[in-house]
C-alpha cells in the first residue's frame, strides 16, 4: 500500500503543478496589455528557444551564469548519487536522491533571484536620478541612462549590461529595456520600459518621467516595509506551524526512536507517515501560497 500511496501523491503534486501552469498562462497583467498595443504595428524580434531556455533564464535572472557551463558535471554527480542511494537504501534512497538536489537547486536559486532583485529595485532609484540630472544638463535620454548605467554599483550595474550590449548592437533603448524588464519580471522595471517605449515613440518631458517613476518606486517601497512590519506576526504563526511537525519528529526521533521505526517496520504505520508527509508537503505550500500574497 506504500508505494501506491506515494503514487498517489506524487499525482496530486503532478495536478497541482499542472493547475499552477494554467493559471499563470490566463493571467495577464495590464502592463503587458499596454505595452502589446504599444507594439502593434512594429516588427517583433524572432526568439529562438532551445530546450534549456527556462533554466537558462533561470540561472541568469539569479546571476549564475549559464548552466550548461558544466551541465554534464552535475547530470553526472546526479546519477551517482541516486546510484548510491538506491545501493544503501534502496527504492526510498534513489527516490530521496533523485527528487532532493532538483528541489534543493530550485529553492536556492529562487532565493538568490529574490535576493538579487530586492537590491536591485533598491538602486533603481539612485540611477534615475543620476538619469535625470544627466537629462538636464543636456544630455540626451538613450546617453543618460547608459552613463547612470556605468556608474550604478552591482548587482544592478551587472544586471543592466543586457541594455548596454544590446543598445550597441543596434537595439533601441525602448526595445532593450523591454527585454530586460520581461527576464526579471518585476512592476517597477516593467514601468521603467513603458516609460521609455512611449517617450521613444510620441515624445516628451522624459526627466518629469523618471521623476515620477523615482517618486512612485519609493512610495511602493515604503508601503512594502510598513506591510511587512504589519504582518510579522502572520509570518512567524506560518513559520512555527511549518516547522511544529517536522521539530516534534525530530524530537521523537532522538528521545524514543524506537517509536517512528516501528511504524515504519508496520504496514499501516507506513500508510500513516506517508500521509502525514504528504500533508505536511501540502500545508507548507499553502503557508507558503498565504505568505506570498501578504
Amino acid at each position: 500500500m506504500l508505494k501506491p500511496a506515494l503514487l498517489i501523491l506524487f499525482c496530486l503534486l503532478l495536478f497541482g503543478f499542472s493547475v499552477r501552469l494554467f493559471y499563470n498562462g490566463m493571467r495577464q497583467s495590464g502592463t503587458e496589455r499596454i505595452l502589446g498595443r504599444l507594439g502593434q504595428g512594429q516588427p517583433q524580434p524572432v526568439l529562438q528557444k532551445t530546450s534549456w531556455a527556462g533554466l537558462e533564464r533561470a540561472f541568469l535572472r539569479a546571476g549564475l551564469g549559464r548552466p550548461t557551463e558544466r551541465l554534464g558535471l552535475w547530470l553526472t554527480l546526479w546519477a551517482l548519487g541516486v546510484l548510491l542511494g538506491s545501493l544503501m537504501a534502496g527504492w526510498i534512497g534513489a527516490l530521496v536522491l533523485l527528487l532532493t538536489p532538483p528541489l534543493m537547486m530550485r529553492l536556492y536559486v529562487s532565493w538568490r533571484y529574490q535576493r538579487r532583485l530586492t537590491r536591485m529595485i533598491e538602486q533603481l532609484p539612485t540611477l534615475l536620478d543620476h538619469a535625470v540630472r544627466s537629462l538636464k544638463s543636456g544630455r540626451t535620454l538613450t546617453d543618460a541612462v547608459l552613463g547612470a548605467i556605468e556608474v550604478t554599483e552591482d548587482p544592478l550595474k551587472n544586471a543592466m549590461s543586457r541594455i548596454q550590449r544590446n543598445v550597441q548592437l543596434g537595439v533601441s533603448l525602448a526595445d532593450a529595456a523591454s527585454d530586460f524588464a520581461e527576464l526579471y519580471e518585476k512592476d517597477e522595471l516593467r514601468l521603467f520600459a513603458l516609460g521609455l517605449k512611449v517617450n521613444h515613440r510620441y515624445g516628451g518631458n522624459a526627466s518629469e518621467l523618471l521623476e515620477n517613476l523615482i517618486r512612485m518606486i519609493r512610495e511602493r517601497e515604503q508601503a512594502a516595509r510598513q506591510l511587512k512590519a504589519m504582518t510579522g506576526e502572520t509570518r512567524v504563526t506560518a513559520a512555527v506551524l511549518a516547522l511544529l511537525p517536522v521539530t516534534v519528529g525530530g524530537y521523537f526521533m532522538i528521545t524514543n526512536p524506537t517509536y517512528l521505526l516501528a511504524m515504519w517496520n508496520d504496514h499501516s504505520g507506513q500508510i500513516m507517515l506517508a500521509s502525514a508527509f504528504g500533508l505536511q508537503v501540502i500545508g507548507c505550500l499553502t503557508l507558503w501560497r498565504m505568505l506570498r500574497s501578504l
